[in-house]
């Protein structure tokens, strides 16, 4: 099965996972410094603080990209880095280091794709309100604005927000992630914001870079009901909507579902949900990120009346994720028939396994190769369906710091000795490249 020609392999990082240097070069802090710092937010107290110091590591870790064979590299830029307060005079040390990065990846031919925002929020503007204060919107476009004027003439993909149903639902409604907040009113206050950023980023963008390829990239879940019984498959559609739909409807059609506003309601005091259209500006794409399924059953209580089900006799990460490919097919197929994005993107995927490094000096991750094969392998028979899918970014280049669970979770091609630094391409990071090198999935 060979995909098409120009197909963009990738793979993706984040900038407070991998970069480290919290407080080098005039980087102000972020909401996830001054969460991992709280005492019980993290496991094993873990921080970003060094992670995996690709602040000053970059130019080896482009060279490592260069060898699996890389055609793009996904990464985000540090808020704080750039405006140590969120807003304001730049920090010109720190648009210096993205400049470097850019222009090393340029260098080897790898495209880069930048993310704007990947959860780094400066804690300056946390402390003014963050995502829930309306004014974020103005913050954000300013932010874009430097980072694009600056950028702009060599990167030409942009995406505005990384995943905002869990900035806004796991950072501000279940407390799990930064800043830690447990209001469900918050949360869609913050998701909205969110949503009216994009719109306000996608204008800014257009306006500062000539041949623009601007996106959002979406975590998409999929879910399926446990049973047939029509309150099982009444459930799933409500989880759906609650994760989905939401944003789906808001960033193509420029309205919320209606039948989620409803389920909802009482948690959208505030909010002018007709104001929401202006987050449906023309995108050039849509980033995916899909790891998994959810089977879902009816529940007597809740916010959608919905729990999940744990499957039998399936594979699962060490995540606890259930190992479900089709559920990729199955998510492109449908949003290019009910969306019709220009094109797509699977902006992440990957899996966390337990991994070992042995003797040999090698990491032989079998599972973790299969797992990517498995997806590779629906993706290419959504492309023979039609799908608009023009690249793919494996979820992670390197091992890294994993939010609130530390670094007790590996997700990397590229193994991380945290200890000493060292970068070990795993076995699954060799199949890769060579499954980049032929254009197609190898055996």
């Amino acid at each position: 099965m060979t995909f098409p020609e120009g197909f963009l392999w990738g793979a993706a990082t984040a900038s407070y996972q991998i970069e480290g240097a919290v407080r080098e070069d005039g980087r102000g802090e972020c909401i996830w410094s001054r969460f991992s710092h709280t005492s019980g937010k993290v496991l094993n107290g873990d921080t970003g603080d060094v992670a995996c110091d690709h602040y000053h590591l970059y130019r080896s870790d482009v060279v490592l990209m260069a060898r699996i064979g890389l055609r793009a590299y996904r990464f985000s830029i540090a808020w704080p880095r750039v405006l140590p307060f969120g807003t304001g005079a730049p920090n010109e040390v720190g648009l210096d280091f993205y400049d470097r990065l850019v222009d090393e990846l340029l260098a080897v031919n790898i495209r880069p794709f930048v993310t704007l925002y990947h959860w780094d929020l400066p804690q300056a503007l946390q402390d003014r309100g963050g995502w829930d204060n309306p004014e974020v919107v103005q913050w954000f476009g300013e932010y874009t604005d430097r980072v694009s004027r600056r950028l702009g003439d060599r990167v030409k993909d942009w995406i505005t927000l990384n995943e905002p149903w869990v900035v806004a639902f796991l950072g501000n409604w279940l407390g799990i992630h930064a800043p830690g907040l447990c209001d469900l009113g918050t949360a869609y206050r913050v998701l909205h914001h969110q949503l009216l950023a994009h719109g306000a980023a996608i204008a800014i963008l257009r306006r500062n870079v000539q041949d623009v390829s601007a996106g959002i990239t979406i975590d998409l879940g999929y879910f399926e009901p446990a049973t047939e019984r029509s309150e099982d498959v009444q459930a799933a559609w409500r989880e759906d909507g609650f994760k989905n739909r939401w944003l789906l409807d808001a960033v193509f059609k420029g309205h919320y579902p209606t039948d989620v506003i409803n389920w909802v309601a009482e948690w959208l005091d505030g909010i002018d949900l007709d104001a929401v259209a202006q987050a449906a500006a023309p995108l050039d794409f849509l980033g995916i990120n899909y790891y998994t399924r959810t089977l879902v059953e009816a529940a007597s209580s809740g916010v959608t009346a919905a729990r999940p089900v744990k499957p039998a006799n399936a594979a699962f990460t060490t995540m606890g994720w259930e190992v479900y490919p089709e559920g990729l097919y199955q998510l492109l197929v449908r949003v290019h028939r009910e969306y019709q994005p220009r094109a797509l993107f699977v902006t992440e995927n990957g899996a966390a396994f337990a991994d070992v490094l042995t003797p040999d000096g090698k990491v032989h991750d079998e599972a973790r190769r299969d797992y990517l094969r498995q997806h590779f392998d629906a993706a290419e028979r959504a492309i023979q369906a039609g799908v608009p899918l023009r690249g793919y970014f494996v979820w992670s280049l390197m091992d890294n710091f994993e939010w609130s669970l530390g670094y007790t979770q590996r997700f990397g091609i590229v193994y991380v000795d945290y200890a000493t630094q060292q970068r070990i391409v795993k076995d699954s990071g060799q199949w890769y490249a060579e499954v980049i090198r032929q254009n197609q999935i190898l055996a």
